[in-house]
């Protein structure tokens, strides 16, 4: 196990929720070596004990614990602040050099757009010399270009072997268990397919907005944003074929597949097949919020996305895969429903074969955990004249653990130990980057509208069927 992790954007929001209290946990745990350090590296102008001061504060504030608590004490103990200019592969080199006789993880928390000059930086300080891993935050570029030109550029500096692409999603457990249910049931692996499925919904909504968020979301989108890495690996673990093993680069050449199979859009059927949308101001979970607002001289975009999409391979030539996510949604959620399809002949009286229930499974991943499969079952005694049907759901669901780990716990574990089952190979990248452009292109062809929707509602009225409430669950 490498005992030195090297942050970078040490000061961002993503190190604050999430990074820091990860690594907190890991060292609470007795997870990482006893001489476990933590570099933090940023442009502002801390010292080591400022910055430690600025990292108790910011806990309390941002990740929701007590940043005086000895489990982020022992923490931040272990922390050193490095300033840096990390445009400037030059001074990262100059200033982490020092570290070159330890085995070490760079972890880039920052914008893709300074992926290079930071790997430059640590490339000319001896840092990306095995056995040093480095891992790249998504997203990985705007676009198929872009993600080819970092791909490109960091392949160069270091093997792909030792490159570790994060979708935090993959490291939620709930995600993983995805591949055990389909792949250890044979009830289930065996009506996997277009004959049995009609349909398969894939929901992200979430109640908080893009509050801090406007510059990035301004370039991105909800589409970049979500749909381009989350939803289309939750798509990828649905769809692909069984792997051999689940080493790693056998599972990831079955979601390559299942990438390069998704039917490009094209502008007539964007149109037909996607809808947009942008909160405005309204009411979520009892407060008043504001509407997304755009900065200035920047080009309208979606903070909520559906999109109707195809694979076109044997297993799901022409079932429907919806895709629907959204900020300031009603409810947060994140949950798959596998709609099959109904029985071939029907016997009953009541309801009709038009008003039945065909079987669906609801897999739920948040906010709680659950497994549901809906069957139709007679209610009627055997004195009634008629043998009436009705839904009956059956619920799989574990108790979840007081114990369940944040995503970056496994995925940083992970990371050190030289494990990368769970992160993204650079042609997956590449493959979700040429459908997500497809869709672009189309937009751009059509001047797609942006719908506005009230925050606190399930987005807007032209998303039609594109989503599935979770009340219609």
């Amino acid at each position: 196990m490498h005992d030195t992790l090297i942050l970078f954007g040490a000061t961002g929001d993503l190190a604050h929720r999430y990074i820091f209290l990860s690594l907190a946990h890991l060292i609470r745990d007795g997870l990482l070596p006893p001489h476990f350090k933590i570099v933090a590296v940023a442009r502002q102008n801390y010292t080591n004990e400022t910055f430690r001061s600025y990292l108790a504060e910011s806990m309390t504030k941002k990740a929701g614990v007590d940043g005086q608590s000895a489990v982020i004490q022992a923490m931040i103990a272990r922390t050193e602040y490095v300033v840096a200019d990390l445009r400037d592969a030059a001074e990262i080199a100059r200033q982490l050099g020092h570290l070159r006789p330890l085995h070490c993880v760079s972890f880039l928390a920052t914008p893709p757009s300074l992926f290079v000059n930071i790997a430059e930086g640590l490339k000319a300080a001896g840092l990306l010399d095995a056995p040093s891993r480095l891992v790249l935050e998504k997203p990985i570029g705007r676009d198929l270009a872009s993600a080819k030109e970092i791909n490109h550029a960091i392949n160069a500096l270091v093997s792909e072997d030792r490159v570790y692409r994060i979708d935090h999603y993959l490291g939620k457990a709930p995600v993983q268990n995805l591949l055990a249910l389909r792949f250890g049931n044979t009830l289930l692996e065996a009506v996997w397919n277009r004959q049995w499925i009609k349909s398969v919904d894939i929901l992200v909504a979430e109640t908080a907005g893009v509050d801090g968020r406007e510059g990035y979301y301004a370039q991105y989108g909800a589409l970049r944003d979500m749909v381009q890495n989350h939803m289309l690996q939750l798509l990828c673990l649905i769809a692909m074929e069984p792997p051999g093993s689940l080493e790693a680069d056998i599972v990831r050449d079955e979601k390559l597949k299942v990438l390069r199979a998704l039917r490009p859009m094209t502008a007539a059927s964007a149109a037909a097949s996607t809808a947009r949308g942008q909160y405005s101001a309204g009411v979520v979970s009892g407060k008043s919020v504001k509407g997304f607002q755009l900065p200035a001289d920047t080009t309208p975009t979606e903070t909520f996305v559906g999109v109707r999409a195809y694979i076109d391979n044997w297993r799901w030539a022409d079932v429907p895969f919806r895709l629907a996510t959204g900020k300031r949604l009603a409810e947060r959620c994140t949950q798959i429903v596998v709609n099959f399809r109904p029985v071939s002949h029907w016997i009953f009286e009541k309801p009709t074969q038009k008003h039945a229930t065909p079987n669906r499974m609801m897999i739920r991943l948040q906010p709680e955990e659950t497994i549901e499969l809906n069957f139709m079952s007679s209610l009627s005694g055997p004195e009634w004249g008629a043998l009436e049907l009705q839904p009956l759901p059956l619920n799989l669901s574990m108790p979840l653990s007081t114990n369940r780990r944040i995503a970056y716990e496994r995925l940083l574990l992970d990371a050190l130990h030289g494990n990368p089952a769970l992160f993204v190979r650079n042609d997956e990248i590449e493959a979700a980057w040429s459908w997500i452009d497809s869709i672009v292109d189309a937009w751009r062809t059509t001047d797609a509208p942006i719908y506005p929707y009230a925050a606190g509602s399930w987005g807007p009225d032209e998303a039609g069927d594109l989503l599935l409430y979770p009340e219609a669950t």
